[in-house]
C-alpha cells in the first residue's frame, strides 16, 4: 500500500511540474480584443477597453489574451515585453516594460 502511495505521489508531482509553463517573454504592440491586429492607436484601443473590450498583445502576428489586464491601463497601442507563462494564447502576465 506504502509502495502505491508512493507512485502517486510521484506521479501527481510529475504531471504538477510538466503542467507549469516556462516563464518566456514576448514583443509587440498592445491592442484590443475587438480590433485585434487592425488597429493600434492608442485613443481608440483606450477607448475600447473603457466600453468593455479586453487588453491584448498582438506579437508577430500573433493576437495573445493577457491575464491580468490591470498591468496594461493606458498602455494601448504602446510597443511593450511582456514576460509570463502562455496556455493556450492566453499569457499570464509576471511583468510589462514599454519599449
Amino acid at each position: 500500500m506504502a509502495r502505491k502511495l508512493a507512485m502517486l505521489m510521484i506521479a501527481g508531482l510529475t504531471f504538477t511540474c510538466l503542467g507549469r509553463g516556462a516563464e518566456m517573454s514576448w514583443t509587440g504592440r498592445i491592442s484590443d480584443n475587438e480590433c485585434g491586429a487592425t488597429k493600434h492607436n492608442k485613443a481608440c484601443v483606450e477607448r475600447c477597453v473603457a466600453g468593455g473590450a479586453k487588453y491584448v498583445l498582438i506579437s508577430k502576428g500573433k493576437v495573445y489574451s493577457l491575464d491580468p489586464q490591470d498591468k496594461f491601463k493606458g498602455m494601448g497601442g504602446d510597443h511593450v515585453k511582456v514576460k509570463g507563462t502562455l496556455t493556450d494564447a492566453a499569457i499570464t502576465v509576471t511583468s510589462v516594460k514599454e519599449q
